[in-house]
């Protein structure tokens, strides 16, 4: 028998993406995705889009090409960085990534001996312990609440523990929860960690997907030390299978991620960023940006509703102000792995809260996503869960 290395005792499958499993059963009904809605993809604009590829790229779209990625790609990012997240930066700022899931792994990779501690938000998003598991980290997990991170209680852990060698949050609509940090908050913890040389990985795929309250500058806008690390990825906003993300940071932490980069993929093809490139010079971004915004605010307000209707009154719920999730709170007590059970026997199923905390969390909470849902189906698939809920709680089925 063979012998693995250490670090693969560490490595598991995804539960999300195991429960893509599920999703075959008819009449099984999922809220456990955090795909975008496919029927949003605008593919006739794509189709246009790999023929002027093809017509006026073919050889380079074909071909090896630089590890930092498709130059007239980077050089729109370089705007889009200036719009959307406020960033003066220039092409030497930007690197392209197997979309931003790529981007946390290579982080891990130059900043996190084995034995580190990556310091994080509690709950965050579980695909990213994943990416980092490889470099054996610890964990330090930081207290939120609805508006954010708690600066204070990340001073307490950073003046204390000197093994910090990264700090990995989501500010804006974060998965799971569905919080963004105030202007106040992200203020404040830039206070905090300007006190410390500890690199921050501001992780920002639904930035873009606000629906409704005023746009907040990144962290990396209000960077005066060259700390943040900024990852923005094409996955919500156009289509996931593109794999383009983007990372935007100092050129010396830019160049340690072409080299760490070189040692595992050599480069992002180029084929998909030079079709992006192309549909970014012919068509509206912003626009269909808008159109996404559109149907995920019905929907979000759709499920919203249903769970008024539906759940009991014990369960609570934060409703998001973009973003793909919403974070549902049991009574105490109630475990939400017993729910789940309940759910897939009644063609239904949602992801765990216990998940998303890098060490042992509570099992009273769990998260839906409504964006690759039909409105037909979040009706359903409410209700359905709604029903057991009512008679788990009514029942006082304490596990």
């Amino acid at each position: 028998m063979v012998h693995f290395a250490n670090r693969t005792k560490l490595m598991q499958a995804s539960e999300i993406r195991e429960s893509y499993k599920l999703m075959g059963i008819p009449g099984m009904i999922s809220m456990a995705s955090g795909s975008p809605d496919s029927d949003l993809f605008p593919v006739e604009d794509i189709i246009e889009s790999i023929m002027s590829t093809f017509k006026y790229h073919a050889s380079e779209a074909l071909q090896y090409a630089t590890t930092e990625g498709y130059l007239p790609l980077r050089e729109k990012l370089v705007e889009k960085m200036k719009q959307t997240a406020k960033v003066e930066c220039t092409t030497d700022n930007i690197i392209l990534v197997s979309g931003s899931q790529q981007g946390l792994e290579l982080s891990a990779k130059i900043f996190v001996n084995e034995g580190d501690y990556i310091a994080c938000e509690s709950p965050s998003y579980m695909g990213a312990f994943n990416a980092f598991c490889p470099y054996l980290p610890e964990y330090e997990s930081i207290p939120t609440d609805d508006i954010g991170i708690i600066p204070e209680e990340l001073d307490k852990v950073l003046a204390r523990n000197e093994k910090v060698s990264m700090i990995y949050v989501i500010p804006n609509f974060q998965n799971p929860t569905g919080h963004t940090w105030s202007l106040e908050r992200r203020r404040a913890f830039m206070d905090v960690i300007q006190k410390y040389n500890v690199p921050v990985i501001e992780d920002d795929p639904y930035g873009e997907i606000r629906y409704e309250g005023e746009s907040l500058p990144s962290l990396k806008s209000m960077d005066t030390k060259g700390q943040i690390v900024y990852l923005g990825s094409f996955s919500k906003i156009m289509a996931p299978g593109f794999r383009v993300g983007w990372i935007c940071a100092e050129p010396e932490i830019i160049e340690k991620f072409v080299f760490a980069k070189q040692g595992c993929d050599m480069q992002v093809t180029a084929f998909a960023p030079i079709i992006l490139s192309e549909y970014m010079e012919a068509h509206d971004l912003n626009k269909h940006v808008k159109k996404i915004c559109d149907s995920n605010k019905r929907k979000r307000d759709l499920m919203l509703n249903q769970m008024e209707e539906n759940f009991p009154d014990t369960v609570k719920w934060f409703k998001p102000e973009g973003g793909l999730f919403i974070w549902v709170t049991l009574p105490e007590g109630i475990n939400s792995k017993y729910v789940l059970d309940r759910c897939v026997e009644n063609n239904v199923i949602f992801v765990t809260g216990k998940l998303f905390y890098p060490m042992n969390g509570p099992e009273n909470t769990f998260r839906l996503n409504f964006s690759k849902m039909s409105e037909e189906n979040i009706v359903e698939g409410i209700k359905r869960l709604g029903a057991i809920l009512k008679d788990i709680v009514n029942n006082r089925e304490i596990l």
